[in-house]
């Protein structure tokens, strides 16, 4: 059964982990991998990456993306939401600091901070404005 708007939103917004999905050119499947996410209802919704990484680089010559979450308890839910890139910016240490409190105990936040803003190189925002999504709740199948 289809969610609805709200639902979608509210289960978009819960720090799941990402599997985003990009075109990888002609003859290619879709480029697939998993990724931390930031997405508050109604707004958009925006994922952190190497700039010069093949996602990057794949994800600014497609100009969108699709992202799906799901879990499997209580019930087996997900959504998919894709779109296009409205905006890219340079990634900011309060950027890493949002997206790893997201997915982070408190406790090992300033660790990975500082790990990952010394070992990642550049990174890159890519917002995306949700345009199609898909979503079910199957139940406790």
């Amino acid at each position: 059964m289809p969610l609805s708007v709200e639902e979608r939103e509210q289960f978009l917004a819960e720090p799941h982990i990402g599997a985003l999905a990009v075109a990888a050119g002609e003859g290619r499947g879709p480029l697939t991998l998993p990724i931390w996410y930031q997405y508050a209802p109604g707004g958009e919704l925006w994922v952190m990456t190497g700039s010069e990484s093949k996602k990057g680089r794949l994800i600014s010559a497609a100009g969108r993306f699709s992202l799906m979450v799901e879990r499997l308890e209580p019930t087996i839910r997900y959504v998919s939401v894709e779109g296009p890139v409205v905006r890219t910016e340079e990634a900011t240490i309060e950027h890493l600091r949002e997206i790893s409190a997201r997915y982070l105990a408190p406790e090992k936040v300033e660790g990975y901070v500082e790990f990952a803003s010394k070992e990642h190189g550049k990174q890159a925002i890519y917002h995306l404005r949700p345009e199609h999504w898909y979503s079910s709740d199957l139940g406790s199948v």
